[in-house]
């Protein structure tokens, strides 16, 4: 199965009683072993979990702490991209150059990277004064 496939899959699991925007976001850990996760919303709004979240939190889970590709798959005119909060996490499992596969479910689809998708990343470098 493809990572898109694994992506599609999940996304059918997706939680989104409020919005009825599914999502779903497959990672692949540097053991090549892959990981999902699916948006799951909450009627708090701001307590819902994004797609990447929950694959990036069972990559970890599973004991792992290093994505190689991801993949992301919605229902929408064009791909879908990571919020900004899940770029930065991206950031910090993946390296610069990691792929990035954006698609939607009518098979268009966007390529780039993790660097590419958070120019600038905020990372432990600066925090090295500390």
């Amino acid at each position: 199965m493809s990572l898109i496939d694994a992506a599609r899959a999940v996304r059918e699991n997706a939680y989104v009683p409020y919005s009825h925007f599914k999502v779903g976001a497959a990672i692949r850990g540097r053991s090549g072993e892959v990981y999902r996760g699916c948006n799951v919303e909450n009627v708090a709004y701001p307590e819902g979990t994004c797609a990447e979240a929950g694959a990036i939190a069972a990559m970890v889970a599973a004991g792992e702490t290093e994505l190689t590709e991801v993949a992301v798959i919605a229902d929408s005119p064009l791909p879908v991209s990571p919020c900004g909060g899940c770029r930065q996490k991206l950031a910090e499992f993946g390296r610069q150059d990691a792929k990035v596969t954006l698609a939607t479910t009518d098979g268009k689809v966007f390529e780039t990277t993790v660097g590419d998708l958070l120019p600038g990343v905020f990372s432990a470098e600066h925090m090295e004064r500390s």
